[in-house]
């Protein structure tokens, strides 16, 4: 199973990276045709978007190395650093934005040809909204949190693509030509936003936040078996790549035997990789003498 979802990984790394070339060329190609600044800044993204792609291809190849002496749990976190680094990327891209946006705003510039223009950077708008829904589904399916990145990076294009679309429609119909600019700057900041939320979500994983749902998971299955054993009790959780890793403390009575003990947890711990498929789990023991009630 990992060597498939490692496969699927390096596959949709692969098909993002070529797809972002062939973007670029098409939006530089309506930039050249237009003279728009606004579309400059969209074909300034797909490089950024190029950039986080490679990046992205690194990342997954690097993540299925198997764990050795010095990490020993894998090198699936690097996903979570490429998620961040897309943050970056982004924020990266607006800032290019409002670079090129503040020297045109008050400079005098033509626009050609904007409808054909308007056309060709819907092309390459359409290539990007394809590959976004590929890589979200992608990463929901094998749990990768850099194609998630990938994905969320691309839905920002198409965003402020769009928003482009409609600021050079009232350019060509009113002639007001400061709207290029002002428009870029809008879009910089949407996109700047979605890269600042994607920073502190990967983030949040890299400093082993909690992984709530699948806790409450754990719980549900542990009360299935609650006459089993006397109590439950310190479960922690974090997320690594693709995988959850969680370990709790279980109270047993002390008159199991080892053997027993060990059958009970064995049988816990299968039943919980059933509900999550992706849970690597540690179970402590803790044996508990059982109270006497006097009469």
């Amino acid at each position: 199973m990992v060597g498939v979802c490692g496969l699927r990984k390096k596959q949709a790394a692969v098909i993002a990276v070529i797809v972002g070339f062939t973007v670029f060329a098409i939006k530089l190609l309506a930039f050249f045709i237009s003279n728009s600044i606004a579309l400059l800044s969209d074909a300034l993204e797909s490089i950024v978007n190029i950039a986080a792609s490679v990046l992205m291809l690194f990342s997954v190849h690097v993540s299925e190395k198997p764990a050795d002496d010095s990490h020993n749990y894998g090198h699936e976190k690097i996903e979570e650093i490429s998620s961040m680094m897309e943050g970056l990327f982004i924020i990266a891209a607006a800032v290019l934005i409002i670079y090129a946006a503040a020297g045109r705003l008050f400079q005098y510039a033509a626009l050609f040809d904007l409808d054909i223009a308007i056309v060709i950077s819907m092309l390459a708008t359409a290539l990007n909204a394809g590959l976004s829904w590929f890589l979200g589904r992608t990463a929901k399916e094998i749990g990768s949190a850099a194609l998630a990145g990938d994905s969320k990076h691309l839905r920002s294009d198409v965003i402020s693509s769009a928003g482009i679309w409609v600021g050079l429609f009232i350019v060509k119909f009113t002639g007001w030509r400061y709207v290029d600019s002002i428009l870029a700057f809008a879009v910089a900041v949407l996109i700047a936003r979605m890269g600042v939320s994607l920073v502190f979500k990967s983030s949040q994983q890299l400093m082993d936040k909690s992984c709530e749902v699948e806790e409450k998971k754990i719980s549900e299955v542990l009360l299935r078996h609650k006459f089993q054993f006397i109590d439950f009790h310190d479960v922690k959780t974090r997320r690594h790549g693709n995988q959850i890793f969680a370990d709790l403390h279980l109270s047993v009575s002390g008159s199991l035997s080892v053997n027993e003990a060990h059958d009970l947890t064995d049988h816990l711990e299968e039943e919980l990789k059933e509900e999550l498929p992706s849970l690597i789990i540690t179970i402590h023991v803790e044996p508990k003498p059982k109270s006497n009630s006097k009469s």
